[in-house]
């Protein structure tokens, strides 16, 4: 085969056609990497007098150099390593706000780790104020899915986790709060249910919770699913867990309630039991629209069966902070609720979904991330609301 292009002949190797030009006489290349000092002895018009002169010069001035470059990366380094060790050592024990150390918490992950050990308390130097007498915390409403597990739960890990001795009471058949304590609630495990039909005490069915020393729960298997039937030829049976409770001689700060999303008669139970209802609302408009049934029925309890019963607390959930919509909920919860919702929002969280698979609160699964720290938050601020005096005592003591 023929081939029609001409031949190409190979470049000559070493320089091109065209060499640059060459340096001046009197002109000697500078070292790499370094610019031509001008020697002392040097002339205005750049002639220098005294060659040995100018390279023991630049010898010198590169050695020190050298030397001054070595001695402040070392000490760069050495001032970033106590300037970790600080943040941390400030961050183990304790940081009393969020803003509080910023001169070295100038990275994510050192503002995160500083909000994990606060949220944790692993010194148990932080407490909680305790309230001055027992607090029976219903956490009720009708709709599913509106965070009242999860909020008992981790309000509780975070009571218990700054020195409160906190009680939970399970009492949904499906047993997501004692599946987010990591208290074991198979069908034969004894709970709630013996309490209500049996009339067990809760001293012989609450179990201590791992994740907090003073956290104890009284799990929920599905045997309560035919509790409500069992109970309906029971005299007082809407008083069954107020007894129970009235019963239980263990000391603790807050009793915990978690209702199932119905009005029936295991949420009855909780009503009359509880001195307080902390309602839990999701920022959508469907969380809304029973929430009205549900005040209805609490002023029912209040009129036949609890006249100390009271709506204490308001805890929006789920607060996307992307939509209008989320912020047109908070503000219509906050006009008609006023100071009953807390300052604190919890927002929707993938850190807060994922714990209860692991058997656990998002405050120990993860106790730097926004979920956790939103319901450290929030339990505070109860916690300080409960130290409080109640008005209605106020009120009596004035007259």
């Amino acid at each position: 085969m023929t081939s029609t292009s001409g031949a190409r002949r190979p470049s000559e190797p070493g320089w091109p056609e065209d060499p640059p030009p060459p340096l001046p006489v009197d002109a000697e290349p500078a070292p790499n990497g370094w610019i031509p000092l001008q020697p002392e002895g040097a002339s205005p018009d750049g002639n220098q007098t005294g060659s040995d002169d100018r390279a023991v010069t630049q010898d010198a001035t590169a050695a020190s150099a050298g030397t001054t470059t070595t001695t402040a990366s070392t000490a760069t380094l050495e001032a970033s390593r106590t300037r970790i060790r600080s943040v941390l050592d400030d961050a183990v024990g304790g940081i009393e706000s969020p803003g509080a150390g910023d001169d070295g918490q100038d990275t994510p992950i050192m503002r995160e780790a500083a909000q994990a050990v606060r949220v944790l308390n692993p010194n148990r130097d932080s407490a909680f104020p305790r309230p001055s007498r027992r607090r029976v915390i219903t956490v009720a409403n009708q709709k599913g899915g509106v965070g009242k597990t999860t909020s008992t739960v981790n309000l509780a890990v975070a009571f218990a986790l700054h020195g409160l001795r906190v009680l939970v009471i399970d009492l949904d058949p499906q047993g997501n709060a004692s599946t987010g304590l990591g208290v074991e609630h198979s069908s034969g495990t004894p709970s709630v249910y013996e309490v209500l039909v049996e009339g067990a005490s809760l001293a012989e069915t609450a179990v201590q919770v791992d994740q907090a020393p003073t956290l104890w729960c009284v799990p929920a298997t599905i045997d309560l699913a035919g509790a409500e039937i069992e109970l309906v030829s029971v005299v007082a049976r809407e008083n069954r867990l107020r007894s129970a409770i009235a019963a239980y001689e263990h000391e603790v700060d807050y009793i915990l309630v978690d209702c199932p999303p119905s009005l029936g008669l295991l949420t009855v139970n909780a009503l009359v039991a509880g001195d307080e209802v902390l309602i839990p609302i999701q920022c959508e408009y469907y969380a809304l629209e029973g929430l009205g049934q549900l005040l209805q029925n609490i002023e029912l309890i209040q009129a036949h069966l609890n006249d100390g019963l009271r709506v204490s607390t308001i805890l929006l959930t789920m607060y996307d902070g992307r939509t209008k919509l989320a912020d047109q909920v908070a503000q219509e919860v906050r006009r008609h609720f006023g100071d009953l919702v807390l300052d604190v929002v919890i927002p929707r969280s993938v850190r807060v979904s994922e714990a209860p698979g692991y058997g656990q609160s998002v405050l120990t699964y993860d106790p730097g991330s926004r979920g956790a720290l939103t319901y450290f938050q929030a339990a505070r601020q109860m916690a300080e609301r409960g130290s409080r005096p109640e008005p209605a005592a106020a009120g009596q003591g004035a007259q």
